[in-house]
Order: C-alpha cells, then sequence, then structure tokens
C-alpha cells in the first residue's frame, strides 16, 4: 500500500492550524506580554510609587527576583499538576492565576505587595509554555510537531512586541498592566472548547506514577536527558538576560556615541526571535531533524554574538541590528521544548517540559550576578565578563545538542517506569 505524498509547507501549516495550537500560541502571547511587562514599566512604576533612582534599581531588581523565584517554583508544581491531573487544568488554572496577579499590579499602591504580586504572576505565567507545548506535541500527528511549535512560538514571541507598544502607545503602565490581565481572561474563554490530549487520557487510566519530580534524579539516563535539554537553551538565555536586558552597558563599553535603550535592544531580540522560531520549526521538518535545526541556529547566533562582543559594531542602528540577529539565532525556543516533550514518557511529559521551561528562564539568577561580579575584575571588565559567561553557555549547549538523542518523528504513546 503506498503511502500518502508528503504535505507541502502552506498544506501543513493549514493542517496544523487546530484550535489547541492556536489556543497555546495566544496563551504564550499572553504570557510573553505579561511576563516581560514588569522590565518595560519598572522605572515609571517605582517612580510613581515615590522611589529614588538608588531605590528603584535595588527594589526593582528584588521585585524581578520574586518575579523569577515564581517562575521557578511554578515550573515544578503545575508541571506536576499537568501530569497528575491532565494538561488542560494548568491551562486554566495559570492563566486565572496570572491574570488575576497582573489586574492586581495595576491597582498596586506598595512596592511590598508588588513584589508578592509579581511572584503569583510568575508562578502563574510558569505553566502556560510548557503545557501549551506537551498538549500540542500530543494533539498533533508526528509529522506536524515541528509546525505545530513553529506556530506557537513565532505568534507567542510577538506579545513582546505587543508589551512594548502598548507601554508605548498608553503611557499609562497601571493601564498596561490591565490590559495583560484582561487578556487573559478573555483566552480563557477561548480555553473552554479545548479537549484534553488522548495519550494523556488513555495513560489517565493507568496504574502508574504520574507527575514524580523526583524520579529526574533517580535514574542516570533519565536526569542527563533533563539536563541536555536544560543545557541546548542556555545560548538563549545568555542574549535575552544579559546582552539584551543590558544593552545600555555594552553600548557604553564599545563607544558607541548613540545612548543605547534596553528596551529598544529587547524588541529587536524578540522579533528576530519570533521570525526565528518560525524558520526554525520549518527548518527542522525540512531537514527531518531537530538536533540538526538547533545545531545551525545555535552556530549562527554565536557568529553574530562574537560580532556584538568583538568591538566591531560601532553605531546604534547596527547594534539594534545585531540583536535583531542575534534574537533570530536564538530562534529554537519552542524547538528545543518540543524536544523536551519527545524526550520523556507520557507520564512525566508535562512534569518535565513545564519545569525546563522555567529552569532554563531561571538562570538569570546565576548568570546574572555572574556577570556583575566577572565585569568588576581590571582585566575583563563589561565585554570580557559577558564573553566568559557566554563561552561557557555556548559550550554547555553544544556538549548538550551533542550528547541529545534525536527525537524528530519520534511516536509518544508510551510511559517510564
Amino acid at each position: 500500500m503506498q503511502s500518502s505524498p508528503p504535505l507541502s509547507t502552506a498544506a501543513a501549516l493549514r493542517a496544523t492550524l487546530t484550535l489547541p495550537v492556536l489556543v497555546a500560541a495566544l496563551g504564550y502571547f499572553v504570557d510573553v506580554y505579561d511576563l516581560l511587562l514588569f522590565n518595560i514599566v519598572r522605572v515609571p512604576s517605582l517612580t510613581e510609587l515615590g522611589l529614588s533612582e538608588k531605590e528603584i534599581s535595588l527594589v526593582g531588581g528584588r521585585i524581578y527576583n520574586f518575579q523569577q523565584a515564581g517562575l521557578l517554583l511554578g515550573g515544578v508544581l503545575w508541571g506536576i499538576l499537568g501530569d497528575k491531573q491532565g494538561r488542560l487544568s494548568v491551562l486554566f488554572g495559570s492563566i486565572i492565576t496570572y491574570s488575576l496577579a497582573n489586574l492586581a499590579c495595576g491597582m498596586v499602591h506598595s512596592t511590598e505587595t508588588y513584589a508578592w504580586l509579581r511572584f503569583m504572576a510568575g508562578l502563574g505565567l510558569a505553566g502556560e509554555l510548557g503545557a501549551g507545548i506537551t498538549l500540542v506535541s500530543e494533539v498533533l500527528p508526528k509529522h506536524l510537531r515541528g509546525y505545530g511549535s513553529s506556530v506557537v512560538a513565532s505568534v507567542g514571541l510577538l506579545g513582546a512586541v505587543a508589551a512594548f507598544l502598548t507601554v508605548q502607545i498608553t503611557g499609562n503602565w497601571r493601564l498596561t498592566y490591565l490590559i495583560g490581565g484582561g487578556l487573559g481572561l478573555a483566552l480563557l474563554l477561548l480555553r473552554i472548547g479545548v479537549l484534553e490530549s488522548g495519550l494523556y487520557k488513555d495513560v489517565a487510566q493507568q496504574a502508574v506514577k504520574r507527575g514524580n519530580f523526583g524520579v529526574f534524579f533517580t535514574n542516570r539516563d533519565r536526569f542527563m536527558r533533563y539536563l541536555r535539554c536544560m543545557g541546548i537553551s542556555l545560548p538563549t538565555y545568555f542574549v535575552i538576560g544579559m546582552l539584551a536586558t543590558f544593552g545600555n552597558e555594552f553600548g557604553k563599553a564599545l563607544g558607541i556615541e548613540t545612548a543605547i535603550v534596553p528596551g529598544k535592544c529587547v524588541l529587536y531580540t524578540y522579533i528576530g526571535m519570533a521570525a526565528g522560531d518560525l524558520f526554525s520549526g520549518l527548518f527542522s521538518q525540512w531537514l527531518q531533524s531537530r538536533k540538526a535545526a538547533i545545531g545551525w541556529m545555535m552556530s549562527f547566533t554565536a557568529v553574530f554574538v562574537v560580532l556584538f562582543l568583538s568591538g566591531a559594531v560601532n553605531s546604534a542602528p547596527v547594534f539594534y541590528l545585531v540583536c535583531g540577529c542575534m534574537g533570530f539565532g536564538i530562534g529554537y525556543i519552542a524547538m528545543f521544548l518540543t524536544i523536551t516533550a519527545e524526550s520523556f514518557g507520557t507520564n512525566l511529559r508535562a512534569t518535565a517540559t513545564t519545569s525546563v521551561a522555567n529552569n532554563v528562564r531561571a538562570t538569570t539568577l546565576l548568570s546574572i550576578p555572574a556577570y556583575q561580579y566577572l565585569k568588576t575584575i581590571p582585566s575583563l571588565g563589561i565585554i570580557g565578563a559577558a564573553s566568559v559567561i557566554g563561552l561557557i553557555f555556548f559550550a554547555l549547549g553544544a556538549w548538550s545538542l551533542s550528547a541529545i538523542g534525536e527525537t524528530y518523528g519520534k511516536e509518544l504513546d508510551y510511559v517510564e517506569g
């Protein structure tokens, strides 16, 4: 019996645009919007709350760490819930949590309350992407998974652009929080029509343990798979969390006369990421390999990181262009999460995917303090400090990619003992 001919890219994308994929994509859009909002409105919001410039730096850092701590804790909690109670339980619970937290942020009058609300927002946001990618990976046929991850990521990452433009247009940080919370609650209505993953429903009927986070540390093979899934994404958060976030510092260190605006660095990086994530999914389908696609993207990123840190960039327009190119290169975020989803059995898939997504986001809790310390060493300075951390992250990323197994076309209907 002859197999049916492969779908064209356009036909495959049309077949991919199912309700679960569209809802996951819109969910990631709101996730990115809300996740970056504090970074964008940190200064005006804390200024209005009566803080001095010095206090804004210290208190702002503390509030940001509260948000990151929420992401770290939520990644584990939502992942376990996703395997124990179902993927949809996370998609509903997480969006309610972070939407209400963001609405409350729009009415805050105390920095202490602000910090705890960002913790709750981080806690809720931690469940969105991992649960969405897990559900998409399980409901789509194996030959369409790459297209699904491309749609989710490329649409979702535009949430950063929307957040930046919303702040610019409204000029009101409270209103931007209210808009973010409202978007989340509106999306909640769309999720009512989404059905649970069939693979999960089958496993839920079996006498098998689900959502046990501890088993990642009791089996060497499983533990190494988990670490490698994290490792391949390290370059992405080196670019986002350091090079783009501290773009103003690098601009000064490179001798660029025009002041570099960190918000614009983040904006151009995310525009590049949206294009890169769409490309990487299509590229992996063409290569029929997740590893090869990520390898090319990681190499592309490395070239522009070297250009960024080499001193060759001498003007603001070129600086922002390089940020966009680095963003394109790290546009394999959904792809590494798809690899994670494909690397673990159905009884651990949500736990692995959701926790890995947020563990990687939280690497900034280590990399930024390391950068702050290293740049005080006279022989290194700002450029040298970033170069050392970048070398470590890219080396770990390359090693993880070389050691991880290929998952393209892998059947996902299995459980782990």
